[in-house]
């Protein structure tokens, strides 16, 4: 066969050619694994502890809601005194479901734990691909309806961190502010921005419609959650350490480690 005029007679480059990177690509995937494992490990044990999680007013956003007889705190007697297991298992899926299937982090972790592909001119490290269309990746689907249960559990926090302005007296409730209402209020307000920036979330607002005309009210909130979807990225890591540092803070006082600055009106 004849080359066209001009043509290059030069073999093309391979892949594994392609990738001889000699920049610090590996620091980022590597920060996402050492961040994302950390929480996956302190969550988990945390959720296992079953102690720790109450402190009056402060309940653990990892507890939260508290569904089961069992509980310190009973938020909603949903589940009976049969349950003797952590409360926390109850609930911490839906948030954990949410966060694994949301759209960033699959990005993140396939990047990072999969290596698929981890870079830029990286080669990937399965040898084909296959995308989300087999078991167990096609649940991922499911982020939509996860979003849902994020919704109903936001719900909770923020009364959650409504009764932690309140404080037990010998005269009884009495208003006031402590460190752990801050930390309850500020960890609620980074879920709420990083749930409603969330896709599925702009999806519902508007993003199925052809055509805005008609529908003002759907078209501002569309834009609203399209400016809180740029920075999508920025509120899943910081609500992450935020809803962690809360529980954190919560065992740490429940514990007696450390005490609770408070000023009560």
């Amino acid at each position: 066969m004849a080359l066209a005029p001009g043509a290059s007679t030069a073999k093309p480059r391979s892949l594994a050619a392609e990738s001889k990177r000699t920049d610090r690509w590996w620091i980022e995937p590597l920060t996402i694994v050492i961040v994302l494992g950390a929480f996956v490990v302190y969550s988990t044990w945390a959720a296992l502890q079953n102690a720790n999680y109450y402190a009056d007013p402060y309940l653990s956003p990892f507890y939260s809601p508290c569904i089961a007889a069992n509980c310190v705190h009973v938020t909603l007697p949903i589940i009976g005194s049969w349950w003797n297991l952590s409360p926390a298992i109850l609930v911490l899926a839906f948030p954990l479901g949410f966060r694994v299937t949301c759209y960033y982090y699959r990005k993140a972790y396939y990047r990072s734990f999969f290596w698929s592909p981890p870079a830029c001119m990286i080669r990937d490290a399965r040898p084909s691909y296959q995308g989300e269309t087999r078991f167990p990746w096609v649940l991922q689907n499911l982020h939509r309806y996860f979003f849902y249960f994020a919704v109903v559990v936001l719900v909770f926090l923020w009364w959650d961190a409504i009764i932690a302005f309140f404080f037990p007296t010998t005269s009884g409730l009495r208003f006031g502010i402590g460190l752990g209402t801050i930390v309850l209020v500020v960890s609620s307000a980074l879920l709420t921005l990083y749930t409603f920036s969330c896709h599925s979330c702009r999806h519902l607002c508007g993003g199925y419609l052809d055509v805005f005309k008609g529908s003002p009210f759907r078209y501002r909130l569309w834009r609203l959650v399209s400016r809180l979807n740029e920075h999508h990225m920025l509120y899943a890591w910081i609500s992450l350490f935020g809803v962690a540092l809360a529980d954190l803070y919560v065992r740490l006082v429940a514990s007696g480690i450390i005490l609770d600055p408070r000023i009560v009106f």
